[in-house]
């Protein structure tokens, strides 16, 4: 649920927003810039000696000194985030401008066997609901840790099978976007982490099937799921490149993949964009 915010005026907004030096855009710029919905808006902070302070609609913000010379603020942007203006706020209440530009999503039908994960019995919705909270509640978490790379790695080999963002149908009945990056891949294939990190979660739940959440600090959060087998254990530390699990097909799944998720400020974004891979 996103949170109101006071509103200031357009004068103001677009004050602050130009009050920064101008600098050329570093690599992690380049990288991961892509202000649309379900993508990533990179922000120039004001410069000063301790990494400054932000939120969007409320969150903290993942902050770095972007090649030595500014600090920046990297915002994910939810798929139903409006076109146009936005804005982040800084600790002593001054905002920041950035626009969002339109993206469109494709669509994807599904067929499945099981119609119980089409459209659950009420006897799943409770597991369904608390489970739905476990994952969101992980989602949430915002820890002080540095990221060991924005550049991610790839968790697995193998082709990109199904795009993050698409419309699905299942069974002709549509249901929530695609949260995340699909990869083809067979069952057994070794998960390694796209970057160093934390096991805040590991479950086996009714859509998702066998799922490790990773922090890898300042609210960037990756989720791996429908694995065969769980290699890690709740509050591990996993380093750049270690086994997390193995590709499977359990919970909601046509046949053996890797899901990625990759989850910022609490908003499920775009994981092309951190391997090099997005295409507006």
């Amino acid at each position: 649920m996103h949170l109101h915010h006071l509103r200031r005026p357009l004068a103001t907004l677009l004050l602050a927003a130009f009050s920064l030096p101008a600098l050329a855009d570093g690599f992690i710029t380049r990288l991961l810039d892509k202000p649309v919905p379900g993508g990533v808006a990179v922000v120039a902070l004001p410069e000063q000696a301790e990494a400054p302070r932000a939120t969007y609609q409320g969150k903290p913000l993942l902050t770095i000194r972007e090649d030595g010379q500014r600090w920046i603020a990297i915002v994910g942007l939810s798929l139903d985030t409006a076109t146009g203006q936005q804005h982040i706020t800084l600790a002593d209440g001054r905002q920041l401008g950035f626009t969002v530009g339109p993206r469109e999503y494709d669509q994807q039908h599904i067929t499945l066997r099981n119609q119980s994960q089409v459209n659950p019995a009420p006897a799943q919705l409770a597991r369904i609901q608390r489970e739905l909270k476990e994952q969101t509640d992980a989602y949430a978490q915002f820890s002080p840790r540095q990221p060991s790379n924005l550049l991610f790695d790839r968790p697995v080999p193998g082709r990109q099978s199904s795009p993050f963002g698409v419309r699905r149908f299942f069974n002709g009945e549509e249901r929530n976007p695609h949260s995340g990056l699909d990869f083809a891949a067979s069952t057994g294939t070794p998960i390694k982490a796209p970057a160093a990190g934390k096991v805040i979660l590991v479950g086996d739940y009714f859509f998702n099937g066998k799922t490790v959440f990773v922090d890898h600090g300042q609210g960037l959060i990756s989720m791996f799921c429908h694995l065969s087998a769980v290699d890690v254990e709740l509050g591990q530390e996993i380093p750049r490149g270690g086994v997390l699990g193995k590709v499977g097909s359990t919970g909601r799944a046509t046949g053996p993949h890797l899901h990625w998720n990759v989850s910022l400020n609490g908003n499920r974004i775009d994981p092309a964009i951190f391997i090099g891979t997005f295409e507006p």
